[in-house]
């Protein structure tokens, strides 16, 4: 069995997937990268059969009908056969550096049978013309280089929320918590590193910048207009967050709070967006989010609006909308992140 399975979901990704996966091959023979072409128009196809060719033993392609990016994760872990998962986007990579050092610590960690059920790593902002990367790492937050549990973990400031970019789950963890991504839809990284972390019972934290994220392409989903047009698939990913669990249950008090906070998060990029759009409609979106969250969970409602993010999306009128635009900018320039 392999020691980790990378997936890199492709659609049109023909320009710059090779640096994805020429990273990935550092892994050697205890590395499978699936590449998973999502009925792709261009070369995409052609390139990951001559690497696939080149390294029958580590590259696997499967090509399938559109179905976006979810499905393709969707995809990559029914078929991964490695012990850990990792999702690696076709316009990312990873340091070749840092995935050794971790690979080795994977396998030092079994081999003392104490494998986590969720690995983290940093990830660093590649944005185009930044004079200075921006890397997100959990010092102060996570405890580093042991076994621990979220009654361990410490507090987390709002750039250092755990995304697809710094996680490695164990497959076997999310085949059993049966995670199931939606087909034609952006944002679903939000559920891929929600849904499971109730069931995730030990973490382990690697002060190592392993994930280069890419920021600066015209079409990215990230690309604030872009994220304005796709609007309603955020409050649907939103949606579906919010559904996937109740929070009350949670046992651990610290992965509830971090739980709520991510969610609280969440909402508010859905607020961010519609009151910068502005129109009528999309204000009132807004409310409709705010009170579906209210009729849908009460208690939840009143823990996220009770929270400083949750307090400022729903400041009054043109004044508080204003506020609210203003501590968005603010806070691209300091965290970089579109």
């Amino acid at each position: 069995m392999k020691l980790m399975t990378a997936v890199i979901p492709c659609y049109n990704s023909a320009a710059y997937m090779s640096r994805a996966i020429e990273s990935l091959l550092a892994g050697g023979d205890e590395m499978e990268i699936i590449i998973v072409n999502d009925g792709s128009t261009d070369k995409t196809q052609e390139i990951a059969e001559e690497y696939q060719r080149r390294y029958p033993n580590i590259v696997r392609v499967i090509s399938q009908e559109n179905g976006g990016h979810g499905e393709a994760v969707n995809t990559g872990l029914a078929n991964a056969t490695g012990l850990y998962f990792k999702v690696v986007d076709s316009d990312d990579w990873v340091s070749e550096k840092a995935l050794l050092q971790v690979m080795a610590t994977l396998k030092e960690l079994i081999a003392d049978g104490n494998s986590p059920d969720l690995f983290l790593a940093n990830y660093v902002y590649e944005k185009v013309d930044a004079k200075k990367k921006k890397v997100i790492n959990y010092n102060w937050a996570l405890p580093k280089d042991r076994i621990f549990t979220w009654d361990d973990i410490m507090h987390f400031k709002q750039s250092q929320n755990i995304l697809m970019h710094s996680t490695i789950y164990r497959t076997k963890l999310l085949k059993d918590c049966g995670i199931r991504l939606p087909k034609h839809t952006f944002y679903v990284d939000n559920i891929f590193v929600y849904q499971p972390l109730p069931f995730v019972k030990t973490l382990y934290y690697m002060d190592v910048n392993l994930y280069r994220y890419f920021i600066g392409r015209a079409d990215q989903s990230v690309n604030e207009q872009i994220m304005i047009k796709r609007i309603d698939q955020q409050l649907k990913i939103t949606k579906i967050m919010i559904e996937s669990h109740n929070l009350q249950q949670i046992k651990s008090r610290k992965l509830q709070n971090y739980m709520i906070k991510y969610l609280s998060m969440m909402m508010a990029i859905s607020s961010v967006f519609l009151i910068k759009e502005g129109s009528e409609e999309s204000l009132e979106k807004k409310e409709d989010l705010w009170n579906y969250l209210r009729s849908y969970d009460k208690w939840l409602y009143k823990k996220i609006k009770s929270q400083i993010l949750g307090r400022s999306m729903n400041l009054p009128g043109k004044f508080g909308r204003k506020v609210v635009e203003v501590g968005y900018n603010i806070a691209r320039k300091i965290y970089g992140f579109n």
